[in-house]
């Protein structure tokens, strides 16, 4: 009987792993998360990391350009246009870049640390 190792939270996420096993693929397209890992059968139904993973994104890319923004008109003084060709292209390759691994690292977390939602007990 195969024995199950957990890999670590930052492999799993990193490569979109099954957080238990660390064979299985976490997603079935680009950020479709697949119904059950295909090595060890884990149900991923009990996943969800809602808004999360948009929002860390959001916020992330949003310091980086801002700062980046910044740091270019205050040293250099574009025109508007050199800063539509940098920060553009940047912020749709970072948002993408981004958006699978914090997704990624949402579930993996939820699952290392049995996260679910909160019930209310009389």
């Amino acid at each position: 009987m195969n024995e199950i190792v957990e890999p670590g939270a930052a492999k799993a996420a990193l490569f979109g792993l099954c957080p238990r096993c660390g064979q299985g693929k976490l997603f079935e397209g680009y950020l479709s998360i697949a119904k059950r890992c295909a090595h060890c059968g884990l149900d991923y139904a009990m996943f969800d990391a809602g808004d999360g993973p948009a929002v860390f994104v959001i916020l992330i890319v949003g310091a980086v350009v801002c700062a980046g923004a910044l740091f270019v008109e205050f040293t250099y003084q574009p025109p508007y246009w050199v800063h539509a060709v940098l920060w553009i292209p940047t912020i749709a390759i970072l948002t993408f870049g981004l958006l699978r691994l914090m997704k990624s690292l949402l579930l993996v977390l939820q699952y290392k640390h049995r996260a679910g939602e909160g019930r209310l007990t009389e």
